[in-house]
């Protein structure tokens, strides 16, 4: 993804507008990263991502939590897009569980990712 065209300028953008998070540790290690948007009633994950050794440690959930304290004011619907469930990545990187652990329900099918791929809108109703 970091190669992608535009993904730098996004990064730049949400630095800018104060909707990019981070998560480091003690020792000022990145541990992972959200990029968040929108605005009532429909908002919208942008990136999110923990990094391999962090993964199940609770970093995702901070930091979507986080952005829901900050950036959503109810009632609405926050929607981010991941792997459809017959893309490769799907399981391996465990983006749906992820997601369904936080409320989230898959919703319609939407265009197939960069590298190709199925892709799926989740959606969680906020009040």
């Amino acid at each position: 993804m970091v190669d992608a065209p535009g993904f730098h300028r996004a990064v730049e953008e949400h630095i800018r507008r104060s909707t990019a998070l981070v998560a480091v540790d003690s020792g000022s290690d990145l541990l992972g990263g959200l990029m968040f948007g929108g605005k009532a009633p429909t908002y919208h994950v942008h990136w999110l991502v923990v990094s391999q050794q962090a993964r199940g440690s609770g970093v995702g959930r901070a930091l979507m939590s986080d952005a829901t304290r900050r950036f959503v004011r109810g009632p609405g619907s926050i929607e981010v897009v991941t792997f459809g469930a017959d893309h490769p990545g799907a399981v391996a990187s465990g983006a749906r569980v992820f997601y369904e652990s936080l409320g989230f329900a898959p919703a319609e099918a939407t265009d197939p990712g960069p590298e190709g791929g199925s892709r799926q809108i989740y959606r969680r109703t906020v009040a």
